[in-house]
């Protein structure tokens, strides 16, 4: 593959992501007239910028971040409409600002994928092939392991992750619920369609292997509500699948060098191009719905962080001293800085294995 066309698609992407994002924080601190004295895209020397207004717009020279630049958003100032004078409330939406536009970002992407892609599958079933497993024609699925069922992939996630193999499905039968227990499924091996030779995993050497759920369902009518119902659900799938990952890499059950940061994801967008632009606009919404959650996690130097300072700030009804936020936020860089080093690192090694 072309590296230039990779680097330029990836450049793109973290672009937009980062774009939507600190576009979400400039267009809430306007609306709550709060004085933006700069808003960047990029890090590092200016390359261009013009003033517009109160407020310089610049583009910099590293495509690897951007920032909004509000008055007294990092210490005290005299500016009436400074970031530290305006009401909490104002200022939680200016925060939380960037995350919900990633979130609709991701939406629109899916919306795209949708509208242009195969058919809407429902979670209604159509055919079954085991009547052992206990589903019927006209099931509807709604959860899996006690877990909502959003789409239909969900089901598929559920079936990849469980380990013992077996699933307690949740399913309205003619108007009712029915719970159907230790439900499984056999696992077969891939076959090549042309030899009927299996299909091996180079990595393990071994048949790759798949779940022959042995049931299908049916195809949703494609319309605008359809679409558009399709691309809110899957927003949801996909941010519980960024939390259920996380809680996987938290309690051991996904390794923790299988973090990947901006290498990998580099890495991943190449692959993606290879597959065609389906697959790149895919990985955008992940990517973009995965910046918006991780950045609310309540952690020290994330939006999260600062939203909890503040919800504490309304409680308390006065701000925290200074030093100790600018402690807390230290501390917490630190920490992401020394993350970011090793999941960098996880993804080079990857990468020269």
């Amino acid at each position: 593959m072309d590296i230039v066309l990779m680097i330029l698609v990836a450049v793109l992407v973290f672009g937009a992501v980062i774009f939507i994002h600190e576009l979400g924080h400039f267009l809430f601190a306007k609306k709550s007239h709060i004085k933006v004295n700069e808003f960047a895209l990029g890090m590092g020397p200016t390359l261009f910028s013009f003033k517009k207004g109160e407020t310089k717009y610049a583009l910099r020279v590293l495509p690897i971040g951007g920032f909004v630049s509000m008055e007294g958003e990092d210490g005290e100032s005299e500016e009436p409409r400074s970031f530290q004078r305006a009401p909490v409330r104002r200022r939680l939406l200016v925060i939380a600002g960037g995350a919900l536009m990633n979130f609709v970002l991701g939406f629109l992407a899916l919306c795209l994928l949708i509208a242009t892609g195969g058919p809407i599958a429902s979670k209604t079933v159509s055919r079954v092939s085991d009547e052992g497993t206990g589903l019927q024609v006209g099931d509807i699925f709604l959860e899996i392991n006690g877990r909502h069922a959003f789409i239909m992939n969900d089901m598929s996630y559920e079936f990849a992750r469980t380990q013992n193999g077996t699933f307690d499905l949740l399913v309205r039968r003619d108007g009712e619920k029915v719970h159907l227990t230790d439900v499984s499924f056999p696992v077969v091996e891939a076959v090549d369609e042309q030899t009927g030779e299996p299909i091996i995993d180079e990595t393990t050497g071994e048949p790759y292997t798949y779940m022959d759920v042995g049931f299908a369902v049916l195809p949703v009518e494609k319309n605008f509500f359809t679409v558009v119902r399709e691309a809110f659900l899957t927003t949801l799938s996909y941010g519980r699948l960024i939390y259920l990952t996380l809680f996987d890499l938290i309690v051991g059950r996904v390794p923790i060098n299988q973090l990947s940061g901006p290498v990998g994801i580099v890495d991943q967008i190449g692959k993606a191009i290879a597959i065609g632009w389906r697959s790149v606009v895919q990985l955008l919404a992940l990517i973009s719905i995965n910046l918006g959650i991780m950045n609310l996690l309540p952690l020290p130097a994330l939006d999260g962080g600062k939203l909890l300072l503040l919800a504490v700030e309304g409680v308390r009804r006065k701000p925290i001293a200074p030093k100790y936020e600018v402690a807390i936020n230290m501390a917490g860089f630190a920490m992401l800085m020394g993350l970011m080093v090793f999941v960098t690192f996880n993804d080079i090694t990857r990468l020269v294995r």
